[in-house]
């Protein structure tokens, strides 16, 4: 696999523009869920749907995120995705908890020497989770981005729609979702 940055400068992109970005008095904001158990959360996630992203545009197939728990408490992130030239990308990233019931993280994707840099850290925020911590709503403070996760590769569609109405009840404008495909093992 070639690893690239392409995910880390994503979500670097993404708060900093949250930053800038004016939100409407009235519009619902993003809320995490008040804690996850990480342990739970950890281990390979398929994305099922995105709103796009400059970042992910080279991603056509196959996304999915890997969490791993490391020895300091930090975790691990892996990303990958296929590519248009039909080859897997990934990126390898930390976060770190933000909050003490794990739902707010900050993660960096660059090297480790820079990570100290102020402003390299996007935020993800676990939105919704189920308590088998088989599907979960994934985005920030800003209603910018967004991701659906699962631990399998489709989801049916009754969870599909609910994930997406708890979206849309946090302020998500949906029209330009993107469904991700995965290819068969």
């Amino acid at each position: 696999m070639k690893a690239k940055t392409v995910f880390g400068m994503a979500i670097l992109s993404v708060s900093l523009a949250a930053t800038v970005i004016p939100v409407q008095a009235n519009a619902q904001q993003p809320s995490a869920v008040d804690k996850i158990d990480v342990n739970q959360y950890a281990g390979k996630w398929y994305e099922i749907a995105h709103l796009p992203m400059y970042f992910q545009r080279q991603c056509l197939s196959d996304t999915t995120a890997t969490y791993t728990i490391n020895p300091d408490k930090t975790i691990g992130v892996l990303n990958s995705c296929r590519t248009k030239s039909g080859e897997m990308d990934s990126s390898e990233g930390i976060a770190y908890a933000a909050n003490a019931g794990n739902s707010k993280l900050k993660v960096s994707f660059l090297p480790k020497g820079l990570r100290w840099l102020p402003f390299t850290k996007g935020d993800y925020w676990v939105l919704r989770v189920d308590p088998e911590y088989k599907i979960a709503l994934v985005g920030g403070p800003s209603t910018k981005y967004l991701w659906l996760l699962s631990k399998t590769p489709t989801i049916d569609e009754a969870t599909y729609n609910s994930y997406l109405e708890t979206a849309k009840q946090q302020g998500y404008d949906l029209s330009k979702l993107i469904k991700t495909p995965h290819r068969a093992p």
